[in-house]
């Protein structure tokens, strides 16, 4: 009996495997708006209402879709940060920003379903919350770690910081579960913010004719965000 609900279970996630990569290549031909259960249906040789057992409508499909982005590319950033000597933070900060390009690069459609224009008509749930987190957490544990490790150079703002400002900066904070300077962490989100904003303006066409190819724009000005953060 279990060995059965087992097989039927590994089947299971099998097909639904199937089904979210044919609707990634719908992605790559429609793009979210156009995505549809019928088109995914039909390119797996199933009628409609079988796919339904698995995905109740297309909303339910495209929230599969937008966790599994968050979730591959926070694998990716975490992973190039792990490859780096834990103390060499700017090291660290250049390799995570390469991995978020390099996968958005690799997945431009994947990346435009969570990073770009909002889909008409759908509305990201709850469910979404915690993987779409995980990607800046990463990227910021790194200042955290420079951080607590008293390796950041700290430079005193011109103009205090507004209230709601330093409200969000220690929500932020306390994500991380870590004090960090309220100045560390806005300039660090300025930074995080940059960072997609290049990656954005490259893979929608925005440099050509101007910083195309953009790799040593890239890498400069990876460098000057960890100069922006303090990162040694």
């Amino acid at each position: 009996m279990n060995a059965s609900r087992t097989a039927r279970e590994r089947a299971r996630s099998e097909l639904i495997s199937e089904i979210k990569e044919a609707a990634r290549r719908q992605l790559s031909i429609s793009g979210a708006q156009g995505l549809s259960l019928r088109a995914v249906a039909r390119e797996l040789g199933m009628v409609s209402s079988a796919l339904y057992r698995y995905f109740a409508n297309r909303d339910e499909l495209l929230t599969a879709l937008i966790i599994d982005a968050y979730e591959a590319l926070a694998a990716e950033i975490e992973a190039a940060d792990r490859a780096v000597l834990s103390s060499d933070f700017r090291g660290r900060w250049e390799a995570a920003c390469r991995a978020t390009r390099r996968w958005a690069t690799a997945h431009p459609h994947e990346y435009a379903l969570v990073y770009g224009s909002p889909v008409p008509g759908y509305h990201a749930p709850e469910a979404t919350i915690a993987p779409g987190s995980r990607v800046p957490t990463a990227l910021l544990a790194i200042v955290r770690d420079a951080h607590e490790a008293g390796a950041l150079t700290v430079r005193t703002d011109k103009a205090p910081l507004p209230p709601t400002l330093i409200d969000q900066a220690d929500r932020i904070a306390a994500v991380l579960a870590s004090a960090i300077p309220h100045g560390v962490v806005i300039r660090s989100a300025t930074a995080w913010t940059q960072l997609f904003g290049m990656i954005t303006f490259e893979l929608f066409g925005q440099y050509a004719n101007s910083l195309d190819p953009a790799d040593a724009f890239f890498d400069y000005s990876v460098a000057r965000l960890a100069d922006l953060i303090g990162l040694p």
